[in-house]
């Protein structure tokens, strides 16, 4: 099985995730900030805290969990389970029709 491992395909999902998450914590942030002068200066109810404050907890938690993720390896080769799922897919369709089964793949 042959596997490209160009510039392009290790570079590409850098600069997408720059585009995606760049405007989009932007704009988290942003209303972040917003939210806390609003909460500061009393021009909300107090009942929009909770939400929020638990809105914060699971993203923290989320935010936990991919750096837990990243720094464990888990996207370093995401291709490989797939292929081999279909390894061992071929090997037991050789073993169901009763070829001789080379073990060296």
């Amino acid at each position: 099985m042959i596997r490209r491992d160009s510039k392009f395909s290790r570079v590409f999902p850098w600069v997408f995730a720059v585009v995606i998450l760049g405007p989009a914590g932007y704009g988290f942030v942003e209303k972040l900030t917003l939210f806390i002068l609003a909460v500061k200066r009393d021009l909300i109810a107090g009942f929009t805290l909770f939400p929020v404050v638990n809105y914060l907890i699971v993203t923290a938690g989320m935010v936990c969990l991919m750096v837990w993720a990243v720094a464990n390896g888990m996207f370093r080769d995401v291709e490989k389970p797939k292929y081999d799922m279909l390894n061992r897919e071929a090997l037991l369709d050789e073993i169901e029709s009763g070829e001789d089964v080379d073990d060296s793949a």
